[in-house]
């Protein structure tokens, strides 16, 4: 039995007949067109759907596989977006942010989202550190077996801090000197571990990303061991495609 339709994204165009796609519950994924704006959908067997590993990445594969059959530029939806009927889309996303849809389908129009995600080991970042500040690391020895009053470990832990700080920016600054000026937009997000200093998406013209994951390798090469990057260069324009 049907609980209504769930929804990945908004397309430009019609979704071929001929293209065959499989969606959530194995349900096969259509396109209902609604003045004007083309929504992919498969018919929702659930009410809600569990935020799980499988099911994001089926939502994920259904966006990749519209993006490879020539809809670079869709708009995706968030993951578990269910709706009861067309009437609640057209209420509730089509007439109040219709402009908004219609721009951000200008905005997308050949550009494509890539991310770069930097993770760095802390442990071995503060032994670079002192190797490379001998008076630091002299006056950290110098304490080392002493019983510390409270101010003399503020102290070094804040030399310590300013000195991890300055290494960190060194790094991000030289991300943002040698790939900004390749997008069109650049947006920096929260980053989500403690090993993790920086997290960007850029929106980039969509013939240009060898030429930008050139400049990427180049940058992990020039940093060699010291930095993990997690390059992706695949994915839809949720960081770009924003309503609000």
């Amino acid at each position: 039995m049907s609980s209504g339709f769930y929804l990945y994204g908004i397309l430009p165009a019609p979704l071929a007949e001929t293209v065959r796609l499989e969606g959530l519950d194995k349900a096969p994924v259509q396109s209902q067109v609604i003045d004007g704006f083309n929504f992919l959908y498969s018919e929702a067997k659930q009410e809600k759907y569990l935020t799980s590993r499988r099911n994001l990445l089926c939502h994920e594969k259904v966006l990749e596989q519209v993006m490879n059959e020539g809809f670079p530029n869709l708009l995706p939806l968030r993951f578990g977006l269910v709706v009861k009927d067309w009437e609640a889309v057209t209420n509730n996303l089509i007439n109040p942010y219709k402009e908004k849809l219609e721009h951000l389908f200008v905005k997308l129009s050949g550009q494509r989202e890539v991310s770069v995600k930097v993770f760095w080991n802390s442990n071995s970042e503060m032994q670079g550190l002192l190797v490379s500040n001998p008076s630091l690391k002299q006056k950290r020895d110098m304490l080392e077996g002493k019983t510390l009053r409270m101010e003399e470990v503020i102290e070094i832990g804040k030399l310590i801090e300013e000195g991890l700080q300055l290494r960190k920016e060194e790094v991000i600054n030289t991300f943002r000197n040698e790939l900004d000026i390749l997008a069109e937009e650049v947006i920096e997000n929260d980053t989500m571990t403690e090993e993790m200093i920086y997290n960007a998406a850029y929106l980039i013209p969509w013939d240009s990303e060898a030429n930008f994951s050139e400049k990427v390798e180049a940058i992990d090469q020039k940093f060699g061991d010291r930095l993990r990057i997690r390059y992706n260069n695949f994915t839809a324009p949720y960081t770009f495609a924003q309503l609000e």
